[in-house]
């Protein structure tokens, strides 16, 4: 058997059904006759965008896997894989490499090289007998501890060697590691004599599947609950505790609790310092449960450090907390949640002005009012761009339902919400799934949009149109006044239409629901849709410590 059937049999044995890629590698046509589906995209970075959100959207459960040719498709691949590697996303990242006798020359790009500071773990077959063994290595380490990409290059002149056929291959297991119980038992005694706790869980709750777990704990302490932007919707935001997610624009009700916790619990969470995410104040109390021992005292100084799955320390610390406090404090949740709810019923009434905005050009809050007012949010898969739609889509989208929401942004790459979407429709064909994102990040990967159409993933995309650059208007203000360099164009909206989609553009408020309406019947009936909103160059925003009154 040859090494590119091999693989295909190993893909298949490891439960892999779509492999996506980008023409000349031989795995492509191998994996096809083997039953496994090729998705080809028209540039290597939206594909491993794809591969990204099927690994999101399934926990981990279904591996994203993506393949190239050897030096171009490799190269061109190495955003998408350094986004993957900053979010702690599992994909496989399978490149052609150049022949083996080729490898020690200058000019020949090699993946295994290049990729080691942007990947978990990266190999490459050398001797084409330790394919078993290698593949294996690779899904291993892409399953157990803390998700990130994984890579095996594959020399060209490898993938025709005859090798022995898998027959005794077995998949890689998937193990949990389970907390130290000295530590949960001083986490707990921290917790309970805590008199403002706040739990902050991040994206290790969503691939642990531990939403109940978490939910538990938060009931039984009555305490308020945020969420870091890839994990939110690990926590209903319909939930009076819930204060939503953290990033560069919060709720009040957020900002508020987290100005005053005398202990923070992170759960599932790096508590990496960003730009996206929450500004841990100093002077805290903090419990770390990570599962990533490299995590401790690297954001903040951890009190207690626990090293787990968040499943098992999340329900570790329940059952603690559990004997000690055998009736939950529904005083003090009632108390939290009454506080919630006037700080945020305040906030959102400052804010009504722009939700419901008869406004034109139309204010992009509108847009967002509208877009969650008009679907079915509970069965929708969702995505932000980088810039100005992730600051006004993530404190104004109620995520309530586990893995709706594909939150990011560790690093920052215009363009990636489209291949999110089309990944996660890949691996829920019965959701709607959308992304939304600026003139700018079109521009990048707008031109995906024909992957949509001609693979059949009818996704939605929403275009908020400024024709501008509005979120550096600040930081180049002699550059635009002068030579207008924040300044962009084009029709979105035709574009889509040209490429074999469902294509508007939408100008007046009051067309706003009906677009929308018409562009998810579109979907259901297996066209991508994208609808382009005209908006204001708008730059309020939602940010901690504007104000905060109680």
């Amino acid at each position: 058997m040859r090494v590119a059937d091999a693989v295909a049999r190993i893909l298949a044995r490891e439960g892999v059904e779509l492999l996506i890629g980008y023409p000349v590698n031989p795995l492509i046509e191998a994996a096809a006759a083997f039953g496994i589906r090729p998705v080809i995209v028209r540039q290597e970075r939206t594909g491993i965008h794809m591969a990204d959100a099927l690994s999101r959207v399934t926990s981990g459960e279904r591996l994203g896997v993506f393949t190239m040719q050897s030096g171009p498709g490799a190269e061109n691949s190495f955003g998408g894989v350094a986004q993957a590697y900053a979010d702690s996303v599992p994909i496989l990242v399978l490149p052609a490499g150049h022949d083996r006798r080729d490898m020690g020359i200058a000019q020949n790009f090699r993946a295994v090289e290049a990729y080691r500071p942007i990947t978990k773990w990266a190999d490459e077959l050398r001797v084409s007998e330790t394919l078993p063994d290698t593949m294996r290595r690779a899904f291993a380490q892409a399953r157990n501890g803390r998700p990130r990409p994984v890579l095996v290059e594959i020399p060209w002149d490898a993938y025709d060697d005859e090798v022995d056929p898998p027959d005794d291959y077995r998949p890689a297991v998937r193990a949990r590691s389970a907390p130290d119980p000295a530590a949960i038992e001083a986490a707990v005694a921290i917790l309970l004599e805590a008199e403002r706790p706040l739990i902050y869980a991040g994206q290790g709750v969503h691939y642990a599947r531990a939403w109940e777990g978490l939910r538990g704990l938060v009931e039984l302490l009555g305490a308020p609950v945020t969420t870091s932007l890839q994990g939110k919707s690990a926590f209903p935001e319909d939930h009076p505790l819930s204060l939503g997610s953290g990033g560069r624009t919060v709720s009040r009700a957020l900002d508020a609790f987290v100005a005053d916790a005398d202990v923070v619990l992170g759960i599932g969470c790096s508590f990496t310092p960003t730009g996206y995410g929450i500004r841990w104040p100093a002077g805290r109390r903090y419990i770390h449960a990570t599962a990533d021992a490299a995590d401790l005292d690297q954001g903040v100084p951890a009190e207690v450090g626990i090293v787990g799955d968040a499943g098992l320390v999340l329900d570790a610390l329940a059952a603690c907390v559990g004997q000690r406090l055998p009736v939950p404090r529904e005083d003090r949740a009632n108390e939290v949640a009454g506080r919630i709810a006037r700080l945020n019923d305040a906030w959102r009434s400052d804010w009504a002005t722009k939700l419901r905005s008869d406004e034109v050009p139309l204010t992009p809050y509108r847009v967002i009012s509208d877009l969650a007012a008009s679907v079915d949010v509970a069965q929708t898969i969702i995505t932000h761009d980088a810039g100005s739609p992730r600051d006004q889509l993530s404190p104004f989208w109620p995520a309530t339902t586990p893995l709706s929401y594909i939150g990011w942004g560790k690093t920052t790459q215009l363009g990636y919400g489209l291949g999110l979407a089309m990944g996660a429709k890949l691996a829920h064909p019965d959701r709607l799934c959308v992304n939304v994102m600026g003139d700018a990040a079109f521009g990048f990967t707008g031109l995906d949009f024909e992957t949509a159409v001609r693979e059949r993933i009818p996704i939605l995309t929403v275009v908020l149109n400024n024709f501008s650059m509005a979120i550096e208007l600040e930081i180049m203000p002699i550059s635009t006044e002068r030579y207008r360099s924040t300044d962009i164009g084009g029709d979105c909206a035709a574009i889509a239409r040209a490429l074999g989609g469902h294509g508007e553009r939408v100008t007046e408020p009051a067309e706003i629901v009906p677009a929308i309406r018409r562009a998810v019947a579109a979907t259901e009936e297996g066209t991508p849709a994208l609808l382009e909103f005209i908006t204001s160059k708008e730059l309020a925003m939602s940010l901690p410590g504007a104000t905060n009154p109680d």
